[in-house]
């Protein structure tokens, strides 16, 4: 079942873990491509370990705006200020949503950031054609879907093959035009930011991803894992998340 939002859970004792800090932002987590709202599974835990209230959007990867209709959905669940947290193409549309007022920083995760009037396929000109753009699959109505049995090597090669497996059996097709559309705006020329390089990146360059991440004076953090950290090195993934958390409760 998708993970849609989950504002708390109880511990053992029956303790509720919502936050009782009015200054606690509530986290919004933004898949990417070929992936599902599911995918945060583990991080969301360990957020809620911590007392955060979190959402995990389910984005219809079908067009940037649809995907930022979507996120800006979810903002009207959290009760107060929000850290905007985005996955790889969720880079893109948390860079559009989150300019809402209501977002007071961002956090990518291997993710994209284009400048005010790039687009995702804009930011990754400048550097080699990824190998796996070879081995998507052009449906007939425009979404490109990743062929299951390719998805662990090139997305998950660090995780166990049977959990691979799982995400690639769970991935949303994405619509080929999605890549083109350009942001207006671009929320981290404006908000703090933070950013998790992937160092054994198979989908998103890591040298690029460092270009981004210096661009947007973010505040970077590195981690030995592929495109899938959110499943193979959760820990660190909500690690950074709570930085900036706690970045915007100390405020």
């Amino acid at each position: 079942m998708p993970l849609l939002s989950a504002f708390w859970m109880s511990s053992g004792n029956g303790r509720s873990l919502r936050s009782n800090d009015p200054r606690c932002p509530a986290v919004v987590l933004v898949h990417g491509a070929w992936s599902d709202g599911s995918c945060w599974s583990d991080v969301i835990s360990r957020l809620h370990a911590r007392g955060v209230s979190v959402v995990s959007v389910q984005n219809p990867l079908s067009s940037l705006r649809d995907d930022v209709a979507a996120v800006k959905r979810a903002f009207a669940s959290c009760p107060g200020s929000i850290v905007l947290v985005g996955h790889s193409w969720g880079g893109t549309v948390i860079s559009a949503a989150g300019v809402d007022e209501i977002v007071q920083a961002l956090v990518f995760i291997s993710a994209f950031a284009p400048e005010p009037g790039d687009s995702t396929n804009d930011v990754q000109s400048g550097f080699p054609q990824p190998e796996y753009l070879k081995v998507l699959r052009l449906e007939q109505d425009g979404y490109l879907t990743f062929p299951q049995e390719l998805f662990p090597h090139y997305c998950a090669q660090d995780l166990p093959s049977i959990n691979a497996r799982v995400l690639a059996a769970v991935q949303g097709p994405i619509h080929g035009d999605a890549f083109n559309d350009r942001i207006t705006v671009a929320a981290w020329t404006e908000k703090p930011s933070w950013y998790l390089i992937t160092e054994k990146d198979r989908v998103i360059d890591p040298t690029l991803q460092q270009e981004m991440a210096h661009r947007m004076h973010a505040s970077i953090r590195k981690v030995s894992a592929s495109h899938s950290p959110f499943a193979s090195r959760p820990k660190e993934t909500a690690n950074i998340i709570m930085e900036a958390v706690n970045n915007v409760r100390s405020r």
